[in-house]
């Protein structure tokens, strides 16, 4: 029998190359992420400037509330994954957390430029983000068959990445139209993540299908996700991975370095790679798809996944050689590639592997492994540049990758993974 991400039982698999509709659900949580990225990153672009230059913290002071609470965010997905999991409270969780980083906003406004006030709202915003994070990607994982959830979770962070290129451009436009006032900044940001909220409550279904309900009767044993092997396979590489990615501060750093280019150019740096995340992120997820469904290659998501390193280890070997301004536009291209074939691929990969009653406790899992290892890769890439220097660290690096591709190749399971359907794992 066969049994859809939904849960439905029963659905017959769509023939290949058969014309998809991404689900009214992914519109929806599109829509709200797109929105609230507007919110987040009008208040990210500013904040740097109104902390150091109008509060008179110091780099080190802004840099460590800055990295404490980024590091935090990554444990408290476990959280939010484990309430939504329970009696799939999956919009709920989600709702709760877009509404905290919303109220941050709000936060930072009455703040006044207590050092205190904010940092209890950049500590509500990034608790916001973390506890959000896994039961909406759980939501568009249900939300559709899994034949299509390549283009699901592309679809979703393109209109992401839309909202993370629009924000800044929000809050300069604020900026010059009030003068400089950040607090002006601040009040648009917390009404923007507002109106996040209300497109999830209003469009977003509390259970996208009968796999988010509770199964009527009495619960069933849980197996924990980590005794299934395709799920533990898939993480194991992601995390094997992620401890080879330096971090993309440092690749725009070794750009500037490479080209003597003037610091205020870096803020800029970042638009090139979104740009090219924006455009790439749905024909990836769609690819990888189409690949899953072929006869011939039934592990078009590990494909695309393995590729998008890939494009990664290519931005290390362009650095490797002379810098010119051709470097810069290649690396920013090949960086946008690895966001676009791995981030939603990721998600699309692992969600069959778990069962719908563990969904959102799974992905937490998953990329809370991967946040930490990147975590651990980017600290490891710049004690190696403070060692050895910039050049033999990225030789390091890229070495480093190199094996970490060849072993994942070997980890990451050959046939797409399912879902179990006995009734321990649901």
């Amino acid at each position: 029998m066969y049994l859809a991400a939904n849960g439905r039982p029963d659905a017959p698999p769509r023939p290949p190359g058969a014309r998809r509709r991404v689900p009214a659900t992914v519109l929806a949580l599109g829509a709200v992420s797109l929105v609230t990225d507007i919110s987040s990153e009008m208040v990210t672009a500013v904040l740097p400037l109104y902390l150091v230059l109008n509060l008179g913290l110091t780099p080190l002071q802004f840099g460590f509330l800055d990295g404490m609470f980024n590091g935090a965010t990554a444990l408290v997905r476990l959280l939010g994954g484990r309430l939504a999991d329970r009696r799939g409270r999956h919009k709920r969780v989600a709702g709760a957390g877009y509404l905290l980083s919303a109220l941050s906003r709000l936060g930072l406004l009455l703040a006044g430029g207590a050092t205190g006030g904010i940092a209890a709202a950049l500590a509500a915003d990034r608790l916001g983000k973390g506890i959000r994070t896994a039961p909406r990607d759980a939501l568009i994982s249900l939300s559709g068959p899994p034949e299509s959830l390549g283009r699901s979770f592309g679809v979703h962070r393109a209109m992401d990445t839309t909202g993370a290129l629009l924000g800044p451009l929000a809050a300069f436009a604020v900026l010059w139209a009030t003068a400089d006032a950040y607090d002006a900044v601040f009040a648009v940001s917390f009404c923007t993540g507002l109106l996040g909220v209300l497109l999830l409550v209003v469009y977003v279904p509390a259970a996208p299908g009968p796999a988010a309900a509770p199964p009527a009767g009495p619960r069933p044993a849980r197996r924990p996700v980590l005794r299934d092997p395709a799920f533990r396979r898939v993480l194991g590489a992601s995390a094997l991975l992620g401890a080879t990615t330096i971090g993309d501060a440092f690749l725009y750093l070794l750009l500037l370095r490479g080209l003597d280019l003037p610091p205020a150019l870096f803020t800029l740096l970042p638009l090139g790679a979104a740009a090219v995340y924006l455009l790439l992120a749905v024909p990836a997820g769609r690819i990888a798809d189409r690949a899953a469904d072929r006869a011939a290659d039934r592990a078009g998501r590990r494909t695309a996944f393995l590729l998008g390193h890939g494009a990664l280890l290519g931005a290390y070997a362009l650095l490797l050689a002379p810098v010119s301004p051709p470097t810069v536009v290649g690396v920013l291209a090949l960086l946008g590639t690895f966001y676009a074939a791995t981030d939603g691929v990721l998600m699309a990969l692992a969600a069959p592997a778990l069962p719908a009653a563990r969904r959102a406790g799974g992905l937490a899992v998953l990329q809370t492994g991967q946040a930490l290892a990147r975590l651990l890769g980017a600290a490891g890439f710049g004690a190696a540049w403070t060692l050895w220097g910039p050049r033999p660290a990225l030789w390091a690096a890229a070495l480093a990758l190199a094996g970490a591709l060849a072993a994942a190749s070997r980890i990451l399971p050959a046939a797409p993974p399912s879902a179990p359907t006995a009734p321990e794992a649901l």
